[in-house]
């Protein structure tokens, strides 16, 4: 049940007939992983924290920098220095009070990142290494669990929605392979604060639409956003059968 202040406080989406009560109580009982609590991390935290997602599982082992704050709008200054699932913690839990919040502050390994998986119903890639993200990719696929992935660099961003429980879902290795031979980070390439506000703010979208279930989510497809242009464009991806994650010969 929503409680009178729980109404009150969801009001403005609770009236959305495509969310109504039944969508805010699902997502009161969602268990959701945020991996990375950086510029696309926060954005995601602050909303699925607002909007009343019942329980927040925040991973990151790294602490809170001065060169972070351009972007990463989960810290604040007083921040500088902390773990920054303990800065977040300290915001979200202001932002509201009602929510649980499981803290990972350590690096995950191969077991500690499957046991986080299994413990939630989606899971949020907020990272900026592939290595993580290709981990992160086969522990949803492993555990039948939707993951919804989002990447910024410089002034260009992705997001995409994969979803093992529909066969037609392809996985994020089906997209990526093994990856590119010039990985770069923001640290190294630089990136515009309002282009991850606006990735990370799209995947809660995209994770409150997978746990509600409502519109369409970006399953098969990837959008892509040229915040020099402000232009959006959109490919479709399909599930590769020979995938060494999520291939049929795997399933």
């Amino acid at each position: 049940m929503l409680s009178d202040q729980e109404l009150l406080r969801y009001s403005r989406q609770i009236l959305l007939q495509h969310v109504d009560i039944d969508g805010q109580l699902r997502l009161k009982d969602s268990r959701v992983l945020i991996v990375g609590l950086g510029g696309l991390g926060s954005p995601v935290a602050l909303y699925l924290a607002a909007a009343g997602v019942g329980e927040l599982h925040l991973a990151d082992f790294d602490t809170v920098d001065l060169t972070n704050l351009q972007r990463q709008i989960v810290h604040d200054t007083d921040s500088v220095g902390l773990g920054k699932v303990d800065s977040a913690i300290r915001r979200l839990s202001a932002i509201n009070p009602d929510i649980q919040l499981i803290a990972h502050r350590t690096a995950l390994d191969e077991d500690s990142l499957a046991a986080a998986v299994a413990a939630v119903d989606l899971v949020l890639d907020c990272s900026d290494n592939f290595s993580t993200r290709e981990a992160v990719n086969a522990a949803c696929v492993a555990a039948v669990k939707p993951l919804v992935s989002g990447a910024a660099i410089r002034l260009e961003g992705q997001l995409s929605v994969f979803d093992p429980r529909r066969p037609e879902s392809p996985c994020y290795h089906c997209l990526y392979g093994h990856g590119s031979e010039a990985e770069l980070t923001c640290s190294e390439a630089g990136v515009i604060g309002p282009l991850v506000g606006l990735v990370g703010s799209l995947q809660a979208l995209e994770a409150m639409k997978v746990l509600v279930g409502f519109g369409e989510p970006l399953v098969g497809r990837l959008l892509l956003i040229d915040a020099l242009g402000s232009r959006f464009r959109e490919l479709r991806v399909k599930r590769d059968p020979g995938c060494s994650v999520c291939g049929s010969k795997h399933a």
